[in-house]
């Protein structure tokens, strides 16, 4: 008998607040992720989730960034993340670089 991983990641203030995103090299150089990840703090009020297009991160949940200057090339670091191995997603597809190919289903 096999049991069935949950890979989809929920949208949520824990998880935003779990996100490594802010630390990948991908976004290093990203004025756009700098700038989003300055105002971040003033979104998240009463516990809720801001809108996801002014959450620089969490992409495994929302899909791919709306920043535009991430550089792919860089190595990612989706795997020294909390929720990244919370919701097994190294059975997702895709397992990585959600930022730039999309949410982990």
């Amino acid at each position: 008998m096999t049991t069935a991983v949950e890979t989809k990641v929920p949208y949520n203030v824990l998880n935003i607040e779990r996100c490594m995103c802010s630390q990948c090299p991908v976004q290093a150089a990203s004025i756009c992720a700098r700038e989003t990840f300055s105002s971040l703090k003033n979104e998240i009020k009463l516990g809720e989730a801001p809108e996801p297009q002014k959450v620089p991160g969490v992409y495994c949940s929302t899909g791919a960034a709306t920043c535009v200057d991430l550089n792919p090339n860089k190595q990612c670091i989706c795997k020294t993340c909390a929720v990244w191995g919370d919701y097994c997603l190294e059975h997702a597809n895709p397992m990585m670089y959600f930022c730039t190919i999309g949410r982990a289903d």
